[in-house]
């Protein structure tokens, strides 16, 4: 198959779906006929992303695939379409958030042995309806309690595509003008690498408004 007509069609699958579409999903669409391989794809969708970087949207990869969505800088405009604003987070639900990312597989007794605080059943069942964590495991300990990880719909919605590119403890600075209290908490448990929660609240109040198209 031709390369302009190969991106064409890519385009218009693309723009048509509802989520992310991963290059073997995508060849899913092809017919052996068509001669269109792995490659084709993966150049092609190169192309595309390189032919948006001047317009208002963009091809971005997550964890999931690959999808069209508006750029962040136009999202004062974009938002504007809807009536209703995007949900606030209370900063616990945002800190719970952190520590089952950079600590996972975690129970939530774990998250409250750093927080120095109960977590509400509420903040659990938010991030579980918002598909963002998930029950992993279960903890060979006593009561076997519930091991908390992060989801691919997690990545998705933050535009990664693995956690290894959330931020590292070299790239967090002054984190106790950040969030004093977490830092306050984490001084008490001596659990330094807990540290890299506090970026993920900056960075979670910062994409809340994102919008996906």
């Amino acid at each position: 198959m031709q390369t302009d007509k190969l991106k064409k069609i890519l385009e218009a699958i693309l723009i048509s779906g509802d989520k992310p579409l991963s290059v073997e999903k995508l060849l899913g669409f092809f017919e052996t006929e068509d001669l269109v391989n792995r490659n084709d794809v993966k150049e092609a969708l190169k192309d595309l992303q390189t032919a948006y970087e001047s317009h208002g949207f963009e091809l971005v990869e997550t964890a999931s695939g690959f999808r069209f969505q508006t750029k962040e800088d136009y999202k004062q405009w974009v938002t504007q379409h809807w009536d209703e604003k995007p949900a606030k987070y209370s900063r616990a639900l945002l800190e719970t958030l952190a520590l089952i990312i950079y600590r996972q597989p975690i129970t939530r007794a774990e998250i409250e042995d750093v927080r120095g605080v109960a977590v509400s059943s509420h903040i659990i069942k938010t991030l579980q309806e918002r598909d963002w964590i998930r029950i992993v495991g279960h903890k060979e300990v006593p009561g076997r309690p519930a091991l908390l990880g992060t989801t691919r719909q997690f990545l998705d919605y933050f535009n990664l595509k693995s956690l290894d590119e959330m931020p590292s403890l070299s790239e967090i600075q002054d984190i106790e003008k950040l969030y004093p209290e977490l830092e306050l908490k984490m001084e008490e448990n001596s659990i330094e690498e807990d540290s890299d929660a506090t970026e993920i609240v900056e960075v979670a109040e910062d994409q809340e408004e994102h919008i996906q198209e």
